[in-house]
């Protein structure tokens, strides 16, 4: 059986924070107790009490990328970034179908994984520095053929009109808790099925086969003679 501490004998330590305290005001009642106990170790018999006590908090500099151009930047699988060039080597995926992965994964709004595309936008995107030099173009029929065969390979998705989901495995822009976020969305939309996408990632039983560029050539450079 314990006795209770003689009588006006100071318990040492800081006094036990009150509940009702938030996170936010627990440095300044820290502050308050440091105060009160300095003050009485400084000078016991004195009456002046310390108020108060000034913290300052320090940025902790971060170096941050240096990235080219003002879109910002993803996070990508390093093993399906060999894949790509893999599969492209192999002519098992066509230079359709990769140009249009490339182009819908750098335009997905920050944190979904959803690019924000119409096909008729994919394929003028893709034509930008073609229609500037007179050259070869990727018509809209070509990019439609290509969005299937992604989403038979369970690299995108289409979530509605004008919307494609990027399977945030391969390709993400955000952090870890939105991915985390997306995945869970995808998953409830799928009922959770390890089969469904964005499981599964082909394309299945790689091959090679004929490169289909599906491109259409500007009538003005037909017959123009290609050296090198």
């Amino acid at each position: 059986m314990t006795s209770d501490p003689p009588a006006g004998r100071r318990q040492r330590g800081p006094r036990p924070v009150p509940d009702e305290v938030s996170y936010g005001d627990l440095p300044a009642a820290l502050g308050r107790q440091m105060g009160e106990r300095l003050a009485q170790v400084a000078d016991p018999g004195c009456r002046r009490r310390l108020t108060g006590v000034h913290f300052e908090y320090a940025v902790d500099p971060k170096a941050t990328h240096d990235m080219a151009g003002g879109a910002g930047y993803s996070l990508a699988s390093n093993w399906f970034t060999q894949l790509l060039g893999q599969l492209a080597v192999a002519n098992s995926i066509t230079k359709s179908q990769l140009c249009v992965f490339l182009f819908v994964a750098g335009g997905q709004v920050p944190g979904t994984g959803v690019a924000q595309y119409t096909q008729q936008e994919i394929t003028d995107g893709l034509n930008r520095i073609a229609v500037q030099k007179g050259g070869k173009m990727i018509t809209r029929t070509t990019v439609n053929r290509a969005v299937r065969a992604l989403c038979d390979y369970h690299w995108v998705e289409k979530v509605g009109n004008g919307r494609i989901q990027i399977n945030v495995r391969l390709w993400f822009q955000g952090s870890s808790t939105d991915q985390q976020d997306v995945l869970a969305e995808i998953a409830e939309r799928h009922a959770d099925d390890p089969g469904a996408f964005p499981n599964a990632v082909g394309p299945r039983g790689a091959h090679q086969e004929e490169l289909d560029l599906g491109f259409a050539v500007a009538d003005h450079v037909r017959g123009r003679k290609r050296n090198g």
